[in-house]
């Protein structure tokens, strides 16, 4: 039976995958202008990366406690988009040395991470149940 854990999952990777295919399909000439995001500066998709990453570690760890295989691709997929996304986190409140912004992380990349971290969480919400 699915839980409030499940459908909140669910909720918060439909909206994670929105934050990376709507600005995606902008730039394919589709949609109005403020679906790009470029109005955001890029230090927030290191925040929402980081968070949403360590939100897909927990919900996989259930997944996990389940004995379901895809929860260890989630785990792997969470750790690297923790890998990805605290040091440029870190590096905005002085933490680390300069190489940790990672100058070469651009909106598009943090597009993609989003669009995968949006798929896992919603698929955690029914991979949590099995």
């Amino acid at each position: 039976m699915m839980q409030m854990k499940d459908w909140i999952s669910l909720f918060v990777g439909a909206i994670i995958f929105l934050l990376g295919f709507l600005p995606i399909i902008n730039k394919m000439g589709t949609g109005p202008e403020w679906f790009s995001l470029h109005f955001l500066p890029i230090a927030i998709f290191s925040y929402i990366a980081s968070a949403a990453g360590f939100y897909l570690m927990i919900e996989s760890v259930i997944e996990i406690t389940n004995s379901n295989i895809i929860g260890w691709w989630s785990f792997i997929i969470a750790v690297v988009v923790l890998i990805i996304g605290l040091p440029p986190l870190l590096n905005s409140f002085g933490i680390g040395p300069a190489w940790f912004a990672f100058p070469w992380l651009s909106q598009t990349i943090y597009h993609i991470i989003f669009m995968i971290e949006g798929i896992f969480l919603m698929i955690a919400c029914f991979a949590m149940e099995l």
